[in-house]
């Protein structure tokens, strides 16, 4: 069965409770509240102005968009859903790391489908055709890898219970469910990134629009034809303010030196072996003199019930940057949704990670051919290198935030139903921030990792 990228507009309607309230559609909306922001009138007045039967003309009426400049409404007409069904794993990712002000979900990878019929067509990702046999070839190896490994580990943790760290008086399904997460999370470094992959993602119009310029600027042709497909749905809800999204000078000349100092750092740096685990953390707690900051760390934190709890001054203004040399892809596609701040790495391969239940020397020759075929697309500046890697692929990854921000990441990914691996690295970098700021560590909570 074939698959094609496909991306869904999802218009929302009111509930039943809602039915007496206005009714504007999202452009309409952006308008009145823009209206309002210059008028005494109170918005039932702008609203009398209002036809739903003609709401273009509506908002002609209210304002013309151009003199209020489309950045600064664009924000106001609420968030727009989408769902992109068929997008690799490389594209979710990316996307993710461009919307910042998203809020959206990727599907598991212990939910989708794990052959080489759930690939895009080389010619989708822009591979070069000379490669393309031994691309296939190579993910074909891959999927044969992940799921060989994944039925050895779930006899492994049927023959040796001990390693599930099942929960105390589990009841057979749930032991069933942990039992098979045991595996597939430890399989999974053997998924290729061209994987497709599911996302659905909610934002406002003006998110939306930087988002598909900076998708068209790219190299990709996988994301300048998400780019025009997501433009094409969105100009349903949102025309006037979608027009603006084509590719921009800035953004692909970005998008080319980006691209040359990953080729030329994953050349240099590209490994099949295990990369060591390193962390480096850096905080800044200076202010100005006219606003300098007296509360303690431990005001700032010791008020919270759980992780959710509003944090103090102390730590919202604390400046807190965080990396690691080795951060597998497979735990960026998780890590890189934290949506403060900045991330940064140049997704490339500087080792490759295996859990410890997985013995490296079975799969010595598929890391060996994945690893030439890389190179060989790094040394043509090839953007479609990307769609060589598998989630095992180890990248340096940089996270700049607040303090605040990364105790909340850290509590999460150390908590109940974290990840085994992005746990170790959370852990390691929570490690060098109490030692740094040692008045926290009362405060703070650093999970198990305990399965759910």
């Amino acid at each position: 069965m074939e698959h094609f990228m496909k991306v869904t507009a999802l218009a929302l309607v009111p509930p039943p409770a809602a039915a007496a309230l206005p009714k504007v559609t999202p452009e309409l909306l952006a308008s009145v509240l823009a209206r309002y922001s210059r008028s005494n009138e109170g918005l039932a007045k702008i609203l009398e102005k209002v036809d739903l039967a003609h709401p273009d003309e509506s908002i002609d009426r209210i304002l013309k968009f151009v003199d209020y400049g489309h950045a600064s409404i664009g924000g106001l007409t609420g968030g727009l859903a989408l769902a992109l069904d068929g997008v690799s794993m490389w594209l979710a990712y990316k996307i993710f790391e461009i919307a910042q002000m998203a809020d959206g979900q990727e599907s598991s990878t212990r939910y989708i489908t794990m052959d080489a019929a759930n690939l895009p067509a080389p010619e989708e990702l822009g591979l070069p055709a000379a490669l393309v046999p031994r691309w296939a070839e190579m993910m074909a190896h891959a999927f044969a890898a992940y799921h060989a490994e994944y039925a050895r580990l779930d006899e492994l943790g049927r023959a040796e219970p001990g390693r599930v760290r099942l929960p105390a008086d589990a009841k057979p399904a749930v032991i069933a469910r942990i039992r098979k997460n045991f595996a597939l999370d430890r399989a999974r470094y053997f998924i290729p990134l061209a994987t497709r992959t599911n996302l659905g993602l909610v934002q406002s119009s003006r998110m939306w629009a930087a988002t598909v310029k900076h998708l068209d600027s790219l190299p990709m042709p996988e994301a300048r034809a998400a780019a025009r497909l997501i433009r094409d749905e969105l100009l349903k809800l949102s025309p006037r303010l979608m027009r603006h999204s084509s590719a921009e000078k800035s953004y692909e000349e970005q998008a080319r030196q980006e691209l040359g100092t990953s080729c030329q750092l994953g050349l240099a740096r590209l490994s099949t072996a295990p990369l060591a685990d390193e962390v480096w953390v850096r905080v800044d707690r200076t202010a100005p003199p006219w606003l300098t900051e007296e509360q303690p760390v431990g005001e700032a934190l010791r008020h919270r019930a759980n992780r959710y709890g509003y944090q103090g001054t102390a730590t919202r203004r604390m400046r807190v940057t965080f990396a690691w040399n080795n951060m597998a892809l497979a735990e960026l596609r998780d890590l890189n949704r934290h949506r403060t701040g900045h991330r940064c790495t140049p997704l490339i391969q500087a080792g490759f990670y295996l859990p410890p239940e997985v013995p490296p020397a079975p799969h010595q020759p598929l890391l060996a051919a994945q690893a030439a075929l890389t190179r060989e697309l790094l040394q043509r500046g090839s953007p479609a290198y990307v769609y060589s890697l598998l989630l095992g692929a180890q990248t340096p990854f940089e996270h700049s935030t607040h303090a605040d921000k990364f105790i909340y990441e850290a509590e999460l990914r150390t908590g109940m139903g974290a990840h085994f691996r992005y746990a170790e690295h959370l852990s390691a970098a929570l490690r060098e921030f109490l030692r740094q700021v040692p008045e926290a560590r009362d405060w703070v909570v650093e999970g198990m990792a305990e399965p759910e």
